[in-house]
């Protein structure tokens, strides 16, 4: 046999050999991948859903939420207890709270450092300006004003160990001479030290594609608003998953976004214990 007929010889072996052993490679490629398969690994729910059970029993609530399996929380407020009785309350249930609402004027008026120093006890990370009166949406004026105080008010916080950020609704995004308040907001608090918390809910109620902004302002969504909606035209909201947002969509670009901290949220729940725990057992086992 000369050395050319030899190499063709095993040249074709070689390749049937590898075309034989595509699909076993092929397969194995694709275990890989169901191995990268990711859940959330810490589910945390805003307070406000169980506001009613909180102004009841906070320390029994808590307990409750912990049961469900959630091991973060979102406050709105206190519930008339001390920084330092919550804390100890979340401390025995295994909780932990990375963030709170708060309101602009917290920020602007003499109780910043107030606010700050509770944040510390209490072990906020985030501290979310999580509404807006009329009068400061009505513009662009209005929403450069806002990102403002927001931005006058970082330096403090940032020296307490703490970030501040906004949380949207559905009014952001009305259009004001061609632009939202939200970009406005994002851009005239790009490079500084704030945060956006994306509701979810209200972003697809707005008709906005959240994909969208994750690529256009990536890293700038630390923290989610996770809560679903039937869809329109009137937007009745659902227990997370029994609802027509595509979780697995937007959680698969969460490293885009920046997205650390997941918070269930429902305004207004028939029984607020079943929709957490419903809420919970849906996101516990999607994958993305």
């Amino acid at each position: 046999m000369t050395d050319r007929r030899r190499f063709l010889k095993l040249t074709g072996a070689a390749v049937a050999a590898s075309a034989a052993a595509a699909p076993l490679l092929r397969a194995l490629e694709g275990h890989a991948d169901a191995e990268r398969t990711e859940r959330i690994d810490r589910i945390g729910i805003q307070l406000y859903t169980v506001r009613n059970e909180m102004k009841a029993n906070v320390d029994r609530t808590l307990a409750r939420l912990a049961q469900i399996g959630y091991k973060e929380v979102e406050f709105a407020g206190y519930f008339g207890r001390t920084p330092t009785q919550v804390a100890e309350s979340l401390t025995a249930n295994g909780l932990t709270a990375p963030g709170a609402h708060i309101g602009i004027a917290d920020i602007r008026g003499p109780n910043w450092r107030r606010m700050l120093d509770a944040a510390h006890t209490m072990g906020h990370q985030y501290l979310i300006v999580a509404w807006l009166d009329l009068k400061d949406r009505a513009s662009q004026d209005g929403y450069k004003a806002i990102a403002d105080s927001m931005n006058g008010a970082s330096a403090a916080a940032a020296r307490a160990g703490v970030t501040i950020g906004y949380h949207n609704h559905d009014f952001e995004f009305t259009p004001l001479d061609g632009r939202t308040g939200l970009d406005v907001m994002l851009e005239r608090t790009a490079g500084l030290p704030i945060a956006f918390e994306m509701d979810l809910y209200w972003m697809v109620k707005a008709g906005q594609d959240p994909l969208a902004w994750f690529a256009k302002w990536p890293g700038r969504f630390p923290l989610v608003h996770v809560k679903d909606s039937a869809g329109p035209p009137k937007h009745e909201m659902r227990d997370v998953g029994a609802g027509s947002i595509d979780w697995k969509k937007i959680f698969g670009k969460r490293k885009q976004a920046g997205i650390n901290h997941y918070f269930v949220e429902h305004d207004e729940p028939g029984d607020a214990f079943a929709s957490a725990a419903a809420s919970f057992a849906y996101l516990k086992t999607l994958t993305f």
